[in-house]
Protein backbone atom coordinates (compact mmCIF):
# COMPACT_ATOMS: atom_id res chain seq x y z
CA UNK A 1 0.00 0.00 0.00
CA UNK A 2 1.66 3.05 -1.06
CA UNK A 3 1.79 6.26 0.93
CA UNK A 4 -0.08 8.20 -1.37
CA UNK A 5 -3.33 5.84 -1.17
CA UNK A 6 -2.92 6.55 2.29
CA UNK A 7 -3.21 9.99 2.28
CA UNK A 8 -5.92 9.77 0.10
CA UNK A 9 -7.80 6.89 2.30
CA UNK A 10 -7.46 9.66 5.45
CA UNK A 11 -9.27 12.49 3.47
CA UNK A 12 -12.69 9.56 3.51
CA UNK A 13 -14.27 10.12 6.79
CA UNK A 14 -15.13 6.84 8.49
CA UNK A 15 -13.23 4.81 5.65
CA UNK A 16 -10.04 3.72 6.83
CA UNK A 17 -7.49 4.59 9.60
CA UNK A 18 -5.80 7.74 9.32
CA UNK A 19 -2.36 7.33 8.63
CA UNK A 20 -0.71 10.92 8.72
CA UNK A 21 1.11 10.98 11.63
CA UNK A 22 0.04 14.77 12.42
CA UNK A 23 -3.71 13.68 11.91
CA UNK A 24 -3.56 11.01 14.11
CA UNK A 25 -1.35 13.05 16.95
CA UNK A 26 -4.00 15.40 17.01
CA UNK A 27 -6.97 12.82 17.65
CA UNK A 28 -5.37 11.55 20.39
CA UNK A 29 -4.69 15.04 21.94
CA UNK A 30 -8.35 16.12 21.20
CA UNK A 31 -8.91 13.62 24.48
CA UNK A 32 -7.52 15.59 27.08
CA UNK A 33 -8.34 18.81 25.77
CA UNK A 34 -11.83 18.25 24.89
CA UNK A 35 -11.79 16.68 28.60
CA UNK A 36 -10.49 20.13 30.13
CA UNK A 37 -13.22 21.74 28.46
CA UNK A 38 -15.89 19.73 29.46
CA UNK A 39 -14.86 20.27 33.49
CA UNK A 40 -14.76 23.87 32.80
CA UNK A 41 -18.37 24.05 31.37
CA UNK A 42 -18.80 21.73 34.20
CA UNK A 43 -17.95 23.93 37.23
CA UNK A 44 -20.09 26.44 35.71
CA UNK A 45 -23.23 24.76 35.90
CA UNK A 46 -22.56 23.34 39.10
CA UNK A 47 -22.46 27.15 39.79
CA UNK A 48 -26.14 27.46 38.75
CA UNK A 49 -27.35 24.93 40.74
CA UNK A 50 -27.11 21.72 39.23
CA UNK A 51 -25.78 18.48 41.60
CA UNK A 52 -22.04 17.80 41.24
CA UNK A 53 -22.74 14.22 41.03
CA UNK A 54 -24.94 14.55 37.88
CA UNK A 55 -22.28 17.04 36.44
CA UNK A 56 -19.52 14.95 37.41
CA UNK A 57 -21.24 11.71 35.61
CA UNK A 58 -22.16 13.36 32.65
CA UNK A 59 -18.61 14.38 31.71
CA UNK A 60 -16.94 11.07 32.64
CA UNK A 61 -19.79 9.77 30.24
CA UNK A 62 -18.84 11.72 27.35
CA UNK A 63 -15.27 11.71 27.87
CA UNK A 64 -15.26 8.03 27.91
CA UNK A 65 -17.47 8.08 24.67
CA UNK A 66 -14.86 10.39 23.26
CA UNK A 67 -12.29 8.29 23.80
CA UNK A 68 -14.07 5.30 22.35
CA UNK A 69 -14.37 7.15 19.17
CA UNK A 70 -11.20 8.33 18.42
CA UNK A 71 -9.59 4.87 18.98
CA UNK A 72 -12.19 3.37 17.30
CA UNK A 73 -11.85 5.97 14.39
CA UNK A 74 -7.90 5.49 14.70
CA UNK A 75 -8.23 1.60 14.90
CA UNK A 76 -4.45 0.17 14.43
CA UNK A 77 -2.88 -0.06 17.84
CA UNK A 78 -5.21 2.74 18.97
CA UNK A 79 -8.11 0.10 18.86
CA UNK A 80 -5.73 -2.40 20.14
CA UNK A 81 -4.91 -0.07 23.01
CA UNK A 82 -8.82 0.47 23.51
CA UNK A 83 -9.13 -3.44 24.40
CA UNK A 84 -6.52 -2.90 26.55
CA UNK A 85 -7.63 -0.02 28.98
CA UNK A 86 -11.06 -2.00 28.96
CA UNK A 87 -8.55 -4.55 31.01
CA UNK A 88 -7.39 -1.44 33.18
CA UNK A 89 -10.57 0.34 33.82
CA UNK A 90 -11.17 -2.52 36.64
CA UNK A 91 -9.07 -0.57 39.08
CA UNK A 92 -11.89 1.89 38.55
CA UNK A 93 -14.03 1.90 41.31
CA UNK A 94 -17.58 0.29 39.85
CA UNK A 95 -20.07 3.62 39.33
CA UNK A 96 -16.88 5.51 37.90
CA UNK A 97 -15.82 2.87 35.46
CA UNK A 98 -19.29 2.02 34.31
CA UNK A 99 -19.09 4.93 31.65
CA UNK A 100 -15.23 3.60 30.57
CA UNK A 101 -16.96 0.16 30.18
CA UNK A 102 -19.53 0.68 28.39
CA UNK A 103 -17.73 3.28 25.65
CA UNK A 104 -14.38 0.85 25.53
CA UNK A 105 -16.51 -2.69 24.66
CA UNK A 106 -17.69 -0.78 21.48
CA UNK A 107 -14.52 -0.92 20.42
CA UNK A 108 -14.68 -4.73 19.80
CA UNK A 109 -18.01 -4.30 17.65
CA UNK A 110 -18.23 -0.70 16.65
CA UNK A 111 -15.43 0.43 14.95
CA UNK A 112 -16.53 2.76 11.69
CA UNK A 113 -17.07 0.19 8.85
CA UNK A 114 -14.89 0.53 5.85
CA UNK A 115 -17.24 1.78 2.91
CA UNK A 116 -17.65 -0.72 0.24
CA UNK A 117 -15.44 0.63 -2.57
CA UNK A 118 -12.70 0.66 0.13
CA UNK A 119 -13.55 -3.13 0.57
CA UNK A 120 -13.85 -4.20 -3.06
CA UNK A 121 -10.48 -1.97 -3.59
CA UNK A 122 -8.80 -4.28 -1.42
CA UNK A 123 -10.39 -7.42 -3.08
CA UNK A 124 -8.99 -6.25 -6.08
CA UNK A 125 -5.53 -6.06 -5.39
CA UNK A 126 -5.27 -9.06 -3.54
CA UNK A 127 -7.35 -11.39 -5.99
CA UNK A 128 -7.64 -9.07 -9.22
CA UNK A 129 -9.85 -7.38 -11.32
CA UNK A 130 -12.07 -10.19 -11.65
CA UNK A 131 -12.51 -11.16 -7.91
CA UNK A 132 -16.18 -11.33 -7.95
CA UNK A 133 -15.64 -14.93 -10.14
CA UNK A 134 -14.71 -16.48 -6.70
CA UNK A 135 -17.58 -15.62 -5.04
CA UNK A 136 -21.16 -16.61 -5.61
CA UNK A 137 -22.65 -13.64 -3.68
CA UNK A 138 -20.52 -11.15 -1.29
CA UNK A 139 -22.52 -9.02 1.75
CA UNK A 140 -20.98 -5.69 1.48
CA UNK A 141 -22.41 -5.09 4.91
CA UNK A 142 -20.17 -5.46 7.49
CA UNK A 143 -20.59 -9.11 9.29
CA UNK A 144 -18.21 -8.16 11.97
CA UNK A 145 -14.94 -6.10 13.15
CA UNK A 146 -11.27 -6.21 13.86
CA UNK A 147 -8.51 -3.75 15.08
CA UNK A 148 -7.12 -3.62 11.50
CA UNK A 149 -9.60 -5.12 9.63
CA UNK A 150 -13.41 -6.40 9.13
CA UNK A 151 -15.18 -9.56 8.21
CA UNK A 152 -18.09 -9.91 5.61
CA UNK A 153 -19.90 -13.00 4.79
CA UNK A 154 -19.86 -14.05 1.42
CA UNK A 155 -20.34 -17.76 -0.65
CA UNK A 156 -17.43 -18.99 -2.14
CA UNK A 157 -18.05 -20.44 -6.14
CA UNK A 158 -18.40 -24.04 -4.32
CA UNK A 159 -20.99 -22.77 -2.28
CA UNK A 160 -19.52 -23.00 0.97
CA UNK A 161 -20.82 -19.68 3.44
CA UNK A 162 -17.47 -18.05 3.95
CA UNK A 163 -15.94 -15.28 6.19
CA UNK A 164 -13.94 -13.15 3.95
CA UNK A 165 -11.30 -11.01 6.35
CA UNK A 166 -10.43 -7.53 4.44
CA UNK A 167 -7.49 -5.48 6.19
CA UNK A 168 -8.47 -1.87 6.20
CA UNK A 169 -6.77 0.04 3.42
CA UNK A 170 -3.54 2.31 5.27
CA UNK A 171 -3.73 -0.39 8.07
CA UNK A 172 0.37 -0.41 7.76
CA UNK A 173 0.80 2.61 7.68
CA UNK A 174 -1.40 3.84 10.76
CA UNK A 175 -0.07 1.03 12.65
CA UNK A 176 3.66 2.15 11.70
CA UNK A 177 2.70 5.99 13.05
CA UNK A 178 1.22 4.56 16.09
CA UNK A 179 4.54 2.45 17.06
CA UNK A 180 6.63 5.41 16.07
CA UNK A 181 4.54 7.53 18.45
CA UNK A 182 5.01 4.36 21.41
CA UNK A 183 8.31 4.57 21.05
CA UNK A 184 8.43 7.92 21.45
CA UNK A 185 5.98 7.53 25.07
CA UNK A 186 8.46 5.01 26.41
CA UNK A 187 10.40 7.35 28.48
CA UNK A 188 7.51 7.62 30.48
CA UNK A 189 7.43 4.05 31.25
CA UNK A 190 10.02 4.24 34.51
CA UNK A 191 6.76 6.48 35.89
CA UNK A 192 4.78 3.25 36.44
CA UNK A 193 7.62 0.85 36.31
CA UNK A 194 10.83 2.01 37.03
CA UNK A 195 13.15 -0.86 36.20
CA UNK A 196 11.37 -2.18 32.98
CA UNK A 197 13.13 -2.66 30.27
CA UNK A 198 11.10 -0.06 28.10
CA UNK A 199 12.80 -0.51 25.10
CA UNK A 200 12.60 -4.53 25.07
CA UNK A 201 8.92 -4.08 25.76
CA UNK A 202 8.00 -1.77 23.41
CA UNK A 203 10.15 -4.14 20.50
CA UNK A 204 8.25 -7.04 21.69
CA UNK A 205 5.11 -5.14 21.55
CA UNK A 206 5.80 -3.68 17.83
CA UNK A 207 5.70 -7.30 17.32
CA UNK A 208 3.37 -8.90 18.31
CA UNK A 209 0.93 -6.14 16.44
CA UNK A 210 3.22 -6.86 13.49
CA UNK A 211 2.60 -10.13 13.14
CA UNK A 212 -1.51 -9.03 12.97
CA UNK A 213 -0.74 -7.08 9.89
CA UNK A 214 0.49 -10.44 8.21
CA UNK A 215 -2.63 -12.06 6.69
CA UNK A 216 -0.25 -15.22 5.10
CA UNK A 217 1.20 -15.94 8.20
CA UNK A 218 -2.26 -15.55 9.94
CA UNK A 219 -3.16 -17.96 7.52
CA UNK A 220 -0.38 -20.36 8.45
CA UNK A 221 -1.09 -20.61 12.02
CA UNK A 222 -5.21 -20.81 11.51
CA UNK A 223 -4.54 -24.23 9.55
CA UNK A 224 -2.31 -25.40 11.89
CA UNK A 225 -4.82 -25.00 14.37
CA UNK A 226 -7.63 -26.26 12.25
CA UNK A 227 -5.43 -29.64 12.03
CA UNK A 228 -4.82 -29.70 15.53
CA UNK A 229 -8.20 -29.61 17.02
CA UNK A 230 -10.31 -31.09 13.90
CA UNK A 231 -13.03 -33.46 15.00
CA UNK A 232 -12.58 -32.05 18.69
CA UNK A 233 -15.79 -32.58 20.82
CA UNK A 234 -15.10 -29.34 22.15
CA UNK A 235 -13.77 -26.70 19.58
CA UNK A 236 -13.99 -25.84 15.68
CA UNK A 237 -11.48 -23.59 14.52
CA UNK A 238 -12.71 -23.25 10.89
CA UNK A 239 -10.42 -24.02 7.81
CA UNK A 240 -8.75 -21.55 5.30
CA UNK A 241 -10.81 -21.51 2.02
CA UNK A 242 -7.98 -19.00 0.27
CA UNK A 243 -5.60 -16.18 1.41
CA UNK A 244 -4.02 -13.81 -0.60
CA UNK A 245 -2.56 -10.53 -0.60
CA UNK A 246 -4.71 -8.41 2.43
CA UNK A 247 -7.45 -11.10 2.26
CA UNK A 248 -8.26 -14.07 4.19
CA UNK A 249 -11.44 -16.44 3.34
CA UNK A 250 -12.13 -18.74 6.56
CA UNK A 251 -14.95 -21.22 6.77
CA UNK A 252 -18.12 -19.05 8.61
CA UNK A 253 -19.26 -20.07 11.66
CA UNK A 254 -22.78 -19.69 13.19
CA UNK A 255 -23.18 -18.94 16.49
CA UNK A 256 -23.77 -17.06 19.35
CA UNK A 257 -21.24 -14.08 20.60
CA UNK A 258 -19.80 -14.66 23.55
CA UNK A 259 -20.89 -10.93 24.40
CA UNK A 260 -24.52 -12.20 24.45
CA UNK A 261 -23.93 -14.98 27.20
CA UNK A 262 -22.05 -12.31 29.53
CA UNK A 263 -25.27 -10.36 29.13
CA UNK A 264 -27.77 -12.77 29.90
CA UNK A 265 -26.89 -16.16 29.18
CA UNK A 266 -27.65 -18.72 32.29
CA UNK A 267 -25.19 -19.50 34.87
CA UNK A 268 -24.38 -23.09 33.97
CA UNK A 269 -23.71 -22.13 30.40
CA UNK A 270 -21.30 -19.40 31.63
CA UNK A 271 -19.65 -21.91 33.69
CA UNK A 272 -19.01 -24.22 30.96
CA UNK A 273 -17.73 -21.72 28.20
CA UNK A 274 -15.52 -20.22 30.85
CA UNK A 275 -13.88 -23.37 31.64
CA UNK A 276 -13.84 -23.97 27.66
CA UNK A 277 -12.15 -20.94 26.92
CA UNK A 278 -9.57 -21.38 29.64
CA UNK A 279 -8.59 -25.36 28.16
CA UNK A 280 -8.57 -23.53 24.52
CA UNK A 281 -5.76 -21.09 25.71
CA UNK A 282 -3.98 -23.91 28.24
CA UNK A 283 -3.91 -26.42 25.30
CA UNK A 284 -3.44 -24.26 22.15
CA UNK A 285 0.68 -24.82 22.85
CA UNK A 286 1.00 -28.47 23.94
CA UNK A 287 -1.56 -29.18 20.36
CA UNK A 288 -0.28 -26.70 17.90
CA UNK A 289 3.13 -25.43 18.99
CA UNK A 290 1.70 -21.88 19.08
CA UNK A 291 0.42 -19.59 21.44
CA UNK A 292 -3.66 -18.61 21.17
CA UNK A 293 -2.86 -15.15 23.02
CA UNK A 294 -6.11 -13.21 21.81
CA UNK A 295 -8.67 -14.42 23.74
CA UNK A 296 -11.50 -12.10 24.22
CA UNK A 297 -15.02 -12.65 24.00
CA UNK A 298 -14.85 -11.63 20.42
CA UNK A 299 -12.97 -14.32 18.61
CA UNK A 300 -15.65 -16.76 20.87
CA UNK A 301 -18.92 -18.52 19.53
CA UNK A 302 -20.52 -20.85 21.39
CA UNK A 303 -22.02 -23.27 18.09
CA UNK A 304 -25.62 -24.84 17.40
CA UNK A 305 -23.83 -28.21 18.77
CA UNK A 306 -22.45 -26.78 21.74
CA UNK A 307 -18.62 -26.85 20.85
CA UNK A 308 -16.33 -23.49 20.75
CA UNK A 309 -15.39 -22.01 17.71
CA UNK A 310 -12.88 -19.91 18.10
CA UNK A 311 -11.56 -17.44 15.18
CA UNK A 312 -8.43 -14.67 14.34
CA UNK A 313 -5.35 -16.01 14.77
CA UNK A 314 -3.03 -13.01 13.98
CA UNK A 315 -1.26 -13.14 17.17
CA UNK A 316 0.09 -16.98 17.41
CA UNK A 317 3.98 -16.63 18.28
CA UNK A 318 5.62 -20.27 18.44
CA UNK A 319 5.51 -21.41 22.28
CA UNK A 320 7.26 -22.35 25.07
CA UNK A 321 10.60 -20.14 24.57
CA UNK A 322 13.10 -22.75 26.48
CA UNK A 323 13.08 -20.87 29.94
CA UNK A 324 9.04 -20.65 30.47
CA UNK A 325 8.50 -23.90 31.54
CA UNK A 326 11.11 -23.63 34.54
CA UNK A 327 9.64 -20.48 35.01
CA UNK A 328 5.97 -21.88 35.93
CA UNK A 329 6.88 -24.31 37.88
CA UNK A 330 9.54 -22.32 40.14
CA UNK A 331 7.47 -19.44 40.47
CA UNK A 332 4.29 -21.62 41.22
CA UNK A 333 5.65 -23.79 43.63
CA UNK A 334 6.76 -20.50 45.10
CA UNK A 335 3.76 -19.52 45.52
CA UNK A 336 2.46 -22.49 47.00
CA UNK A 337 4.47 -22.51 49.75
CA UNK A 338 4.33 -18.68 50.13
CA UNK A 339 7.88 -18.84 51.43
CA UNK A 340 9.04 -15.48 50.76
CA UNK A 341 12.39 -16.88 50.44
CA UNK A 342 11.78 -18.94 47.46
CA UNK A 343 9.91 -16.32 45.84
CA UNK A 344 13.01 -14.03 45.99
CA UNK A 345 15.13 -16.87 44.42
CA UNK A 346 12.85 -17.40 41.49
CA UNK A 347 11.98 -13.80 41.10
CA UNK A 348 16.17 -12.89 40.74
CA UNK A 349 16.26 -16.49 38.94
CA UNK A 350 14.16 -15.88 36.22
CA UNK A 351 15.15 -12.00 35.43
CA UNK A 352 12.16 -10.02 37.57
CA UNK A 353 14.76 -8.16 39.94
CA UNK A 354 18.50 -8.06 39.82
CA UNK A 355 20.69 -9.37 41.36
CA UNK A 356 22.36 -6.46 43.42
CA UNK A 357 18.86 -4.65 43.89
CA UNK A 358 16.99 -4.64 47.10
CA UNK A 359 13.19 -6.41 46.65
CA UNK A 360 10.40 -7.21 49.47
CA UNK A 361 9.37 -10.79 48.65
CA UNK A 362 7.37 -10.57 51.41
CA UNK A 363 5.05 -7.87 49.98
CA UNK A 364 5.15 -9.40 46.72
CA UNK A 365 3.34 -13.17 48.58
CA UNK A 366 0.81 -10.79 49.97
CA UNK A 367 -0.11 -8.97 46.62
CA UNK A 368 0.18 -13.15 44.91
CA UNK A 369 -2.32 -14.22 47.28
CA UNK A 370 -5.26 -14.17 45.12
CA UNK A 371 -3.53 -16.01 42.38
CA UNK A 372 -2.07 -18.56 45.14
CA UNK A 373 -5.92 -18.89 46.20
CA UNK A 374 -7.11 -20.11 42.55
CA UNK A 375 -4.27 -22.39 42.41
CA UNK A 376 -4.69 -24.18 45.73
CA UNK A 377 -8.36 -25.53 44.96
CA UNK A 378 -10.29 -28.12 43.38
CA UNK A 379 -13.24 -25.62 42.31
CA UNK A 380 -12.56 -21.68 42.25
CA UNK A 381 -15.10 -18.78 41.52
CA UNK A 382 -13.12 -16.11 38.59
CA UNK A 383 -15.36 -13.14 39.04
CA UNK A 384 -14.93 -9.52 37.96
CA UNK A 385 -14.90 -8.76 42.26
CA UNK A 386 -12.07 -11.07 42.19
CA UNK A 387 -10.24 -9.23 38.92
CA UNK A 388 -11.25 -5.90 39.99
CA UNK A 389 -9.18 -6.54 43.48
CA UNK A 390 -5.98 -7.80 41.40
CA UNK A 391 -5.65 -5.45 39.25
CA UNK A 392 -6.21 -2.60 41.31
CA UNK A 393 -3.31 -4.39 43.38
CA UNK A 394 -0.53 -4.33 40.29
CA UNK A 395 -1.22 -0.91 39.00
CA UNK A 396 -1.99 0.52 42.51
CA UNK A 397 0.83 3.99 41.77
CA UNK A 398 1.65 3.98 45.29
CA UNK A 399 5.67 4.35 45.09
CA UNK A 400 5.85 1.55 47.65
CA UNK A 401 3.45 -0.91 45.53
CA UNK A 402 6.14 -4.49 45.20
CA UNK A 403 5.42 -4.48 41.50
CA UNK A 404 6.80 -0.91 40.85
CA UNK A 405 10.77 -3.16 41.89
CA UNK A 406 9.65 -5.70 38.88
CA UNK A 407 11.11 -6.04 35.66
CA UNK A 408 9.27 -8.21 33.16
CA UNK A 409 11.21 -10.58 30.59
CA UNK A 410 10.35 -8.79 27.44
CA UNK A 411 9.38 -12.57 25.80
CA UNK A 412 6.83 -12.82 28.32
CA UNK A 413 4.76 -10.49 26.86
CA UNK A 414 2.59 -12.19 24.25
CA UNK A 415 1.99 -14.77 27.39
CA UNK A 416 1.03 -12.30 29.84
CA UNK A 417 -1.53 -10.56 26.89
CA UNK A 418 -3.01 -13.67 26.57
CA UNK A 419 -3.36 -14.38 29.84
CA UNK A 420 -5.02 -11.51 30.96
CA UNK A 421 -7.45 -11.40 28.79
CA UNK A 422 -8.63 -14.40 28.98
CA UNK A 423 -9.20 -14.13 33.08
CA UNK A 424 -10.84 -11.47 31.85
CA UNK A 425 -12.94 -13.08 29.62
CA UNK A 426 -13.54 -15.97 32.51
CA UNK A 427 -14.52 -13.20 34.65
CA UNK A 428 -16.95 -11.72 32.55
CA UNK A 429 -18.42 -14.89 32.07
CA UNK A 430 -18.31 -14.86 36.07
CA UNK A 431 -17.33 -18.52 36.13
CA UNK A 432 -17.02 -21.04 38.80
CA UNK A 433 -15.55 -24.68 38.26
CA UNK A 434 -12.50 -26.46 38.51
CA UNK A 435 -10.06 -24.03 36.62
CA UNK A 436 -6.62 -25.20 38.14
CA UNK A 437 -7.87 -28.61 36.89
CA UNK A 438 -7.41 -27.04 32.97
CA UNK A 439 -4.15 -25.86 33.59
CA UNK A 440 -2.77 -28.70 35.14
CA UNK A 441 -3.98 -30.95 32.08
CA UNK A 442 -1.75 -29.19 29.70
CA UNK A 443 1.61 -28.39 31.64
CA UNK A 444 2.60 -32.14 33.08
CA UNK A 445 4.91 -29.96 35.48
CA UNK A 446 3.08 -28.19 37.42
CA UNK A 447 0.50 -31.01 37.90
CA UNK A 448 3.66 -32.54 39.83
CA UNK A 449 4.54 -29.69 41.97
CA UNK A 450 0.67 -29.63 43.18
CA UNK A 451 0.46 -33.21 43.77
CA UNK A 452 3.45 -32.16 46.25
CA UNK A 453 1.85 -29.87 47.73
CA UNK A 454 -1.40 -31.44 48.15
CA UNK A 455 0.61 -34.48 49.85
CA UNK A 456 2.46 -31.93 52.38
CA UNK A 457 -1.12 -30.19 52.67
CA UNK A 458 -3.27 -33.11 52.83
CA UNK A 459 -6.86 -32.31 51.20
CA UNK A 460 -7.75 -29.02 49.68
CA UNK A 461 -9.91 -26.79 51.22
CA UNK A 462 -13.50 -26.88 49.24
CA UNK A 463 -14.65 -23.80 47.63
CA UNK A 464 -17.59 -23.32 50.51
CA UNK A 465 -14.80 -22.70 52.91
CA UNK A 466 -12.62 -20.58 51.23
CA UNK A 467 -16.02 -18.26 50.71
CA UNK A 468 -16.74 -18.70 54.40
CA UNK A 469 -13.09 -18.00 55.67
CA UNK A 470 -13.44 -14.45 53.28
CA UNK A 471 -16.52 -13.09 54.66
CA UNK A 472 -14.91 -13.99 58.26
CA UNK A 473 -11.96 -11.70 57.82
CA UNK A 474 -13.93 -8.95 55.72
CA UNK A 475 -16.45 -8.82 58.69
CA UNK A 476 -13.38 -9.16 61.70
CA UNK A 477 -11.59 -6.55 59.47
CA UNK A 478 -14.59 -4.30 59.24
CA UNK A 479 -15.23 -4.68 63.11
CA UNK A 480 -11.15 -4.15 63.80
CA UNK A 481 -11.96 -0.90 61.89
Amino acid sequence: MSFRRARRDDQDPGANPPAGRMARSGRLAAVPLSYAGRRMAGAGKRALGRPADEVDRAIQLRTAEHMAEVLGELKGCAAKLGQILAIYELALPPDLAEPYRIALSRLQDAVPPMLPRSVHGVLAESFGPRWRDDFRAFDDRRAASASIGQVHRATWHDGRTVAVKVMYPGARAAIDADLRQLRGLAWLTPVFAPYLDSRAFVDELAECVRAELDFEAEAHSQRRFAAAYADDPDFRVPQVVAQRGDVIVSEWLDGIPLSRLIDSGAQAERDRVGLLAARFFWSSAPRSGLLYSDPHPGNFRVLPDGRLGVVDFGACPPWPPERFPALLRDLVSALLTGDPGELDITARRHGFVDAQRDFDSEALVAKLLPVSELLRHDVFRLDMRWLRGLTRSVVDPDLNNVYRQLDVPAYLTPFQRGLATLVGTIAQLDTTGPLRDEILRWTPDLAAVIARYRQRTGQPTDLNAVRARRAATTATGFAAG
